[in-house]
C-alpha cells in the first residue's frame, strides 16, 4: 500500500465533504469476502465506486460512479468526452454489454484526411478538432441506469466534489501534465486547469470549475444536460474554432448499442466479452482457441515454447483484425466463422515450432509507427454476485488534446482508430482495411477487451488493461496466466507481458521478461523488441468459496476500494 499525504484537510466519507481531496491511499491488493471491490486506475476513483456500494448500490451503479469520478481525476483517459465498452454478469448468469463507442460525424468521409497526392496525414486524424468522434460515454453512463439502483444524480456526486473542491495529483499524473503542457498551449487558445505557468508537482491541487458545472448539468437535465442545451453548444463552438465538424445534429441523435455479449469455452470457463466494433473479443476468441490446440499449460509461463505459441496465435489473429473487422451495421459480421474450430484449425497449420511464421505468409507487409496508448479499466464485483469489466478512452493520451472551453473536458481523438487510408497503419500500429473505412455515423473498430470469465454461470475473473493494441494480447496472457499456469492474480497482473500484432514483424517484451526466453526465440527467427511497460491489468479473481483476490496493477497509480 502506498499513501499519498498532504498536510491540508482529510477526506473522510461521500457523506461529509471538506476542502479538498489532499489525503488517500494507494491500494494494490486485497483479500476479502461477501463484500463489493473496485479496481480502477486511480484511488479516488475506486473509493468513490465503493462509497455508492456502502450506500447500496449494486456494481453497476458503481462502476458508473467510477467512470464518472475518473473523468474528473485520470483526465488523459477517464472523460466523458469519449466512449467505451461494458461487459456485465448479473448474478442470474445473464451476459450484457453497452456499447457507448464514439461515431463518426455526419459530415465525415471516407478520405478527409487525405491530401491531394492521397497521401494519409495522420496528424490531422490524431491531434485538433478533426480527430473528434461523437463522444458516447455520458450516453452509456445512462443506458447502464436499467441495471442499477440508485438514481443518476447519487451516482455523479462524487464526481462533483471532485472536481469542485480540488484533488492532490500524483507524481504520475504532474509528470503527464508538465510533458503535455506544448500540446495543451498548441491546441487550446483560451485558458484551462491543466496549464499553469509553473511545473506541476506531486501534491498540487487540480480544480475542475467548469468541469464541475458540466457534471451539475447532467445532473440536473440528464442526457440532454449533455448532448443538448449548453454543453452541446459549447462543444460545436469548440469544433468551429477549428476544422471541426461535429454539430447539434450529432450530439442530438447520438446512440448506445445494446448488444448479445461474444461468449464461448476455454477449458470449461465461460468466457464473456466484447463483440464488433470491438475487436478484442473476436481476438481474444481466436487466441485463445489456436493455442489450446498446443495444450498450454504443459508448459511453464513465460517459457520459450508457451511465449512462441501465444505469439503465433497473436499474428493470426491480428491478420484477420485488418481485414475482417469493423462496425457490425456497416459491414457483414463473420465472428462466428473466424472464432469456429474448422476455421481456426486450418489457420494454425503453418505452425512450427522450429522456426517463427513471416507475417508475409498470413498478410501483407506494411511498414508502421510505433506510438503511445492511453485507455482506462474498471473491475468490479458487489456482494450479490453482480460483475462488471469496462474499458473506456479518448484513444491517445488527453485524446485530441484539446478541451472544450467553458465545460471543461478533454475530446477525444477516437477518428484514427477508422482506416485514415486502408492499409496505412493508426497510431497504435494497428492496419485497417475497408471494413474500417470512414463513414457517417459509424462506429470505429477498437481493441478494448473488458471480459468477465465465468464458472458454472457465476463470475470468476473480471479483467481489461488499457494499451491499445496491446490490450487483447494482455487480456489474453491474463486468462492463460491463470487458467493454465495457476498463477494468483498478483503474479498474473504484475509479471512481465510480451506483445505481438502481426505488422510490425517485432515482438514487444516488456522490462524484466526473461532474457533466455528471447535469446531463445530470436534463435528461431523472432524479432525482439524492448517495451518499458506493456498495460495496466486490474483483475478480480472469485474462488469456489466466494473469496475475493483483487489486484490493482503496479504499473501506475492504480488501486483497490472495499465498500
Amino acid at each position: 500500500m502506498k499513501k499519498i499525504l498532504i498536510a491540508i484537510t482529510l477526506l473522510t466519507t461521500y457523506g461529509t465533504y471538506f476542502s479538498q481531496f489532499v489525503s488517500f491511499n494507494i491500494v494494490k491488493e486485497v483479500k476479502v469476502k461477501n463484500k463489493g471491490v473496485v479496481v480502477s486506475a486511480h484511488p479516488l476513483a475506486s473509493e468513490a465506486g465503493a462509497k455508492i456500494l456502502k450506500m447500496g448500490g449494486n456494481a453497476y451503479d458503481a462502476i458508473v460512479a467510477t467512470q464518472y469520478a475518473l473523468a474528473v481525476v485520470y483526465p488523459q483517459a477517464g472523460n466523458i468526452g469519449g466512449g467505451g465498452f461494458l461487459v456485465g454478469v448479473q448474478n442470474n448468469g445473464e451476459a450484457f454489454t453497452i456499447d457507448y463507442r464514439e461515431t463518426a460525424p455526419r459530415k465525415a468521409s471516407r478520405d478527409m484526411y487525405l491530401d491531394k497526392k492521397g497521401n494519409a496525414n495522420t496528424d490531422l486524424s490524431q491531434n485538433g478538432r478533426l480527430a473528434v468522434g461523437i463522444p458516447g460515454s455520458v450516453a452509456g453512463f445512462f443506458a447502464t441506469l436499467k441495471y442499477c439502483k440508485l438514481p443518476m444524480n447519487q451516482l455523479i456526486q462524487p464526481a462533483i466534489e471532485l472536481a469542485e473542491k480540488g484533488f492532490a495529483i500524483t507524481e504520475q499524473e504532474a509528470n503527464l501534465l508538465n510533458s503535455s503542457k506544448e500540446y495543451f498551449q498548441k491546441h487550446n487558445k483560451t485558458s484551462n486547469a491543466f496549464v499553469k505557468n509553473e511545473s506541476w508537482k506531486s501534491g498540487d491541487i487540480l480544480i475542475q470549475k467548469e468541469l464541475a458545472e458540466t457534471l451539475k448539468l447532467i445532473q440536473k437535465a440528464g442526457l440532454k444536460g449533455f448532448y443538448e442545451g449548453k454543453t452541446a453548444e459549447l462543444l460545436v463552438a469548440e469544433m468551429k474554432k477549428g476544422n471541426g465538424i461535429i454539430t447539434l445534429e450529432d450530439l442530438k441523435n447520438y446512440k448506445v448499442a445494446e448488444r448479445k455479449a461474444l461468449e464461448f469455452d476455454y477449458k470449461g470457463n465461460q468466457i464473456v466479452s466484447m463483440p464488433l466494433p470491438s475487436s478484442g473479443g473476436i481476438l481474444l476468441a481466436q487466441m485463445l482457441k489456436m493455442s489450446g490446440f498446443e495444450n498450454l499449460e504443459k508448459y511453464q509461463h513465460n517459457s520459450t515454447p508457451a511465449v512462441q505459441i501465444m505469439v503465433e496465435a497473436e499474428r493470426r489473429a491480428f491478420a484477420d483484425r485488418a481485414e475482417y473487422m469493423g462496425d457490425p451495421d456497416f459491414i457483414q459480421d463473420k465472428t462466428s466463422y473466424l472464432t469456429s474450430e474448422e476455421y481456426l484449425k486450418n489457420r494454425w497449420k503453418t505452425f512450427s515450432f522450429n522456426k517463427a511464421t513471416l507475417s508475409s505468409e498470413v498478410g501483407k507487409i506494411i511498414q508502421q509507427p510505433k506510438e503511445s496508448k492511453e485507455t482506462t479499466h474498471i473491475s468490479v464485483i458487489d456482494k450479490e454476485g453482480n460483475a462488471a469489466a469496462v474499458t473506456t478512452t479518448l484513444n491517445g493520451l488527453y485524446g485530441s488534446k484539446v478541451v472544450v472551453s467553458g465545460a471543461g473536458f478533454f475530446l477525444n481523438n477516437e477518428m484514427d482508430d477508422f482506416s485514415v487510408k486502408p492499409g496505412v497503419p493508426n497510431m497504435f500500429g494497428a492496419v485497417g482495411g475497408e471494413a474500417n473505412a470512414i463513414q457517417p455515423h459509424k462506429r470505429m473498430l477498437s481493441s478494448m477487451t473488458p471480459t468477465i470469465v465465468m464458472k458454472n454461470r457465476k463470475p470468476y475473473m473480471i479483467v481489461g488493461t488499457p494499451g491499445g493494441t496491446t490490450i487483447p494480447t494482455s487480456v489474453y496472457q491474463s486468462i492463460v496466466d491463470v487458467v493454465d499456469f495457476k498463477l494468483n492474480a498478483n503474479t498474473s497482473v504484475n509479471s512481465p507481458k510480451f506483445h505481438h500484432q502481426w505488422l510490425p514483424e517485432t515482438v514487444a517484451f516488456e522490462k524484466n521478461f526473461p532474457e533466455t526466453t528471447i535469446m531463445d526465440l530470436e534463435k528461431l527467427g523472432y524479432k525482439g523488441e524492448r517495451w518499458g511497460q506493456l498495460g495496466r491489468t486490474e483483475m478480480i479473481l472469485i474462488d469456489d468459496n466466494g473469496n475475493i483476490h483483487a489486484v490493482a496493477d503496479g504499473r501506475g497509480d492504480d488501486s483497490v476500494a472495499v465498500e
